[in-house]
């Protein structure tokens, strides 16, 4: 059976979209910037600020009561509702470590009904912790089961297609993914039949 695994951050959820509208923007009501201008991510050249202050910024929104109250993706449910039982899914998410119990709590209240894995590759690290992988692709490699990555960063489907893992881009304004939402899970779907 096909096992997907599934980016938390801006494909689960809409982590960015919800972190510009409520802190960027509501604390520089002036930057004149909307969420389709962040063509890199992370954004902090095209905010104008210090990589440093954007993770610190999106580290803290990340453990809000916000955060917590963050809506999941409605067209990835919807999918999961259609086409969810013909595959095994994983969430597998890139973020601090701090911030991690916060994410698998949201994403078994929300995706719990076909989500039953939780895989993390931390984002960042404190010196004196162990790295068992280095990026998604490392952590695909070692899990085995997956075989196709959804994920909003080109740059991880790319490490996952390294270790022989497919990888779907999911659209998003920093990517260059052609597909829009329903064209990148209809290609999913595709993907999951070719399969059964």
């Amino acid at each position: 059976m096909l096992t997907i695994a599934w980016d938390v951050d801006d494909v689960l959820n809409e982590l960015m979209r919800v972190w510009f509208a409520e802190i960027w923007e509501l604390s520089h009501p002036d930057c004149g910037l909307h969420y389709d201008d962040i063509r890199e991510n992370p954004p902090d050249r095209i905010l104008g600020i210090e990589r440093e202050e954007y993770l610190r910024s999106l580290d803290l929104f990340r453990t809000s009561e916000r955060a917590r109250r963050m809506a999941p993706n409605c067209a990835v449910l919807h999918w999961l509702e259609l086409y969810g039982s013909k595959c095994r899914h994983i969430a597998l998410t890139a973020r601090p470590l701090d911030s991690v119990p916060a994410a698998a709590e949201w994403v078994f209240r929300h995706f719990g009904g076909h989500l039953r894995s939780f895989g993390v590759v931390p984002s960042r690290l404190d010196p004196d912790m162990p790295v068992y992988d280095a990026d998604k692709g490392g952590f695909l490699r070692w899990f085995s089961g997956s075989t196709v990555l959804v994920d909003d960063s080109a740059e991880n489907v790319c490490a996952a297609k390294a270790s022989g893992v497919q990888g779907l881009l999911y659209p998003q304004p920093w990517n260059e993914s052609s597909n829009t939402v329903a064209e990148a899970l209809d290609h999913l779907t595709g993907m999951v039949a070719s399969q059964s």
